[in-house]
Formats: C-alpha cells, structure tokens, sequence
C-alpha cells in the first residue's frame, strides 16, 4: 500500500517551520509551566490557535504527559472547513512534523472504519484542517525518544445523541493505559466576527467577562458531566469550538469509568 503523508501545512505560517526554533521554543514554553509528569494524566483538552497566540498556554495540557507507558495518542479534533454530521478517520499513513513524524496507527483505524460509522477524510481536508496538527509538534517533542503511534479523529457537527454514540465507541480505548487522548479545543471566541458578544458587566471588563464565562465551562468540563456541560452551552451559547470533540470525550469517560477525574485543560 502506498504511504500517504499529510504535510505539516500550517508549518511556517501558524508556527514555525524551522524544527531547531520549534524544538528550543517547545521546550521553553514545556519547562517554564513547571508542571511535573503524571502517568494518572490519561487526557488533555489543548488550544489549537497560532503558536504566537496559544504555544505557551497548551504547555500546561501537554507538560502533564508522562510519555512512558503510552504508546497511542487518540486526537480529537473539530472541523472548521468541512461539514460533516459524522465523525472522519484519516487516510494518511503518517503525519509530519518540523520535529519528526508521527505514525497513524493503522490497525486501530481498519477496526474504527469496520464499524461502519465513520466517513474517511480527502488527503485535502485534512491538510486543510489545523485543529488536530497544532497539537503535534507537542506530541512529537512530549514523545521525543518514545514510540508512539496516533489516531486522528475529525469531529463533525454532532448531535448530543451522536456525541454519547461516539463516546461509548471510544470507550473501551480509554481502558488501555497505554492509550492517552488529545482533545483540540479553543475557547470563546468574542465579537461581532464571531456573531457573538455575551457580555456580564458585573465582571467589569470584557476580557473579564469572558474569562468567567470560560472558566465556568471548564469547572463544568472537570466534573465529567457531559449533561452539564450540555446545559452550559445551551445556556451561554459559548462559542467553544471544540464543543463536540469535548462532548464525545465526556462521554468516553462517563461509558468507562463513570468517576475517573484525571482531566487536563
């Protein structure tokens, strides 16, 4: 079979593609968040905006990771080009990194696509899509010396009943401790760009509104409750871009240990 290779395609224009300035910046950011490894840590929730904007703050999702059990990593990522109701396997074989490459495992993708419930994603869409690569510079440098192989997952526009679906899918992988999950979300997105300006005036400034309005989403995120979490959304209509790959993993957590806790975001 013919090895297809998805492009680092955001390289050099989201972040740099010099892999000696994306090494010493990735190790920067990873040291100063202080943040001691944790095998307990078997998900992050991580932005997926410019490295200029968000490199600093995923540091403290990914400096969690102890890297020496974990041989998997499921990405979670949500669409912003391509619509679908489903969720969308790869159909690359490996994909780049300025830092060295990340397989796809393989295996685990024929068994997902066995199932019947998901759609495969053109070689363009996935290049298109930076959700998910944002966070594999990270991986490549967190598993630096570490065989590990990956499994994107494009998350589409999901209904709630789609979402639990989903997770109860994914379920039996969180079993494995040698499998980790990587969830891309951002957060709020404010203005009138974005169809959207909640504002609490109580909180004073706006950017504190905001910073309320996100904190309360991630509370509700730790608790393990994607009903709650169902609820925020629906009340707030906060423009969490991630919702549904969030949502979907809620729902892996609850369909497998209905009190595990060990969240990161």
């Amino acid at each position: 079979m013919d090895k297809i290779v998805r492009r680092a395609s955001h390289a050099g224009s989201w972040y740099t593609d010099n892999p000696q300035k994306l090494s010493k910046e990735l190790e920067g950011w990873l040291s100063s968040s202080g943040l001691s490894k944790s095998p307990e840590v078997r998900g992050v929730i991580a932005p997926h905006a410019g490295y200029s904007y968000s490199g600093r703050a995923a540091a403290y999702a990914f400096g969690n990771i102890d890297p020496t059990n974990i041989s998997r990593v499921f990405l979670l990522g949500p669409s912003h080009h391509y619509y679908t109701s489903k969720c969308a396997l790869s159909t690359a074989s490996v994909y780049e990194t300025p830092i060295g490459n990340l397989p796809i495992d393989a295996e685990v993708i024929e068994e997902l696509k066995a199932t019947g419930h998901f759609e495969l994603m053109d070689i363009r869409v996935d290049e298109a899509e930076h959700s998910m690569e944002m966070h594999l510079p990270y991986i490549a440098k967190v598993f630096e010396g570490y065989s590990v192989k990956i499994v994107p997952i494009l998350v589409g526009a999901l209904s709630a009943e789609k979402e639990a679906f989903y997770g109860r899918l994914l379920a039996k992988y969180v079993d494995d401790p040698t499998n980790f999950f990587s969830v891309s979300s951002d957060f709020c997105h404010w203005g009138s760009r974005f169809n959207y300006t909640h504002y609490d005036k109580k909180h004073g400034a706006i950017y504190k509104s905001i910073e309320v309005l996100d904190r309360m989403g991630m509370e509700i995120i730790e608790t393990g409750d994607p009903d709650s979490f169902k609820k925020y959304l629906m009340e707030f209509d906060n423009t969490i871009c991630g919702r549904h790959p969030i949502s979907v993993f809620l729902h892996v957590r609850l369909a497998s240990h209905p009190h595990l806790s060990n969240v990161k975001s």
